[in-house]
């Protein structure tokens, strides 16, 4: 991809936004195989944490554009940033002194909408800063995804060494440093504030490109959920050792992170041509999958990680890059994270039915979500196409 001629040269934007990239993955990665088991060490029972994380996710998708609402209407993303991150260190401390499931229910939900705006703030503030400095997004992103496969191999060991009423503290660690990191950022002018049309309608919503970008992004990364939900318990269920299931992840983000590291020599330059490319990856990938295929076939279509998840999203945020108005930059990402968490949390309720019914036959579905995924982008290509 090309960049115009940098605003901006020479300074430290890149690494520390790198680092908040790093700690916020770094958390993900924790909390993910963490909390469920300190919210059993809670006397939280399979059905009480299941509705726990349901729930988790639900407020996510009322946080994330209220709070990327309120950042562009002060025009100020760090200072956006530097909150949420504190307030999330706060929350993570109450819920960390919470005891029955009512406490800690209303305290872990708590937790999840002060601390959902955070990536879409992040990539809004990180897309702009980049942008302006003539650096890609991927070589700067792809910490994030380093920091996730360190995550999950410490996370295993610390699984070994602590109590289960201490891993909390974990995550809680992962907090303050993703809050120091938010600290370190460089401080930007602050945003042209919204005129009130802007305010009141939001322009992007209005743009069918907009649309047909959030569209095609959420149906492709919604067609993961089957992977994400169940790979795990599949490839054990046919016999894979702990070690094989763990490098066959372990494959998928490097692959994604090869990408990433490549982003700024890629030969195609359209984000919508990208998410095209990814809707492609998805398709073969869990066409594939359906047929329940052996182990060498598996670590080849991890790799395609590369494409179904890194490609679009890649192109998705060249184009928020791009194309995102200026006084509803934050909006525009956080609107985009809630396309995809309504899109992942319908797609992961429909893999659990179809996965307890038809094992990997559930791919099937996947597949078709990546179909209607290639055909929103490309009409996004289409309407991108000038007149």
């Amino acid at each position: 991809m090309t960049h115009p001629t940098p605003a901006i040269v020479n300074d430290s934007f890149a690494w520390r936004l790198a680092l908040v990239y790093a700690a916020f993955f770094l958390i993900v990665g924790w909390h993910l195989p963490l909390f469920p088991v300190w919210l059993t060490a809670r006397g939280l029972d399979p059905a009480a944490i299941g509705f726990v994380l349901a729930a988790m996710q639900a407020v996510r998708v009322i946080a994330t554009p209220a709070a990327t609402r309120i950042a562009d209407r002060y025009g100020s993303l760090h200072g956006a940033i530097v909150v949420t991150a504190f307030v999330s260190i706060a929350a993570i401390a109450l819920l960390a002194s919470m005891q029955g499931f009512p406490f800690v229910f209303m305290a872990a939900v708590m937790l999840a909408f002060v601390s959902a705006p955070i990536l879409p703030l992040t990539d809004a503030y990180g897309l702009k800063g980049l942008a302006q400095r003539g650096k890609s997004y991927g070589p700067v992103r792809l910490w994030g995804s380093v920091a996730f496969i360190v995550a999950n191999l410490t996370g295993g060991v610390l699984l070994d060494v602590l109590a289960p009423g201490h891993l909390i503290w974990v995550i809680f660690a992962g907090n303050c440093a993703l809050a120091v990191a938010a600290m370190l950022l460089v401080r930007q002018p602050r945003d042209e504030v919204p005129t009130p049309s802007e305010k009141s309608g939001h322009s992007h919503l209005r743009q069918p490109v907009f649309l047909a970008i959030a569209a095609a992004g959420g149906l492709i990364q919604a067609s993961h959920a089957v992977y994400y939900g169940f790979s795990t318990l599949d490839w054990s269920a046919k016999g894979f050792d702990g070690m094989t299931i763990g490098v066959l992840w372990a494959l998928g983000v490097a692959a994604e992170i090869v990408l990433f590291a490549w982003a700024g020599r890629l030969p195609v330059t359209r984000p919508a041509t990208l998410i095209l490319i990814g809707a492609a990856g998805g398709i073969i990938r869990w066409a594939v999958m359906v047929f329940d295929p052996p182990l060498a076939l598996l670590a080849p279509l991890q790799l395609l990680h590369a494409l179904s998840f890194g490609a679009t999203h890649l192109g998705t945020m060249a184009y928020l890059s791009q194309s995102a108005p200026e006084g509803s930059r934050a909006a525009a990402q956080g609107d985009i994270a809630t396309a995809n968490s309504l899109a992942m949390a319908a797609a992961s309720a429909l893999a659990g039915v179809l996965y307890g019914t038809g094992g990997s036959l559930a791919y099937g579905a996947m597949a078709a979500l990546a179909v209607f995924g290639f055909i929103f982008s490309a009409l996004a290509t289409r309407l991108c196409r000038p007149a």
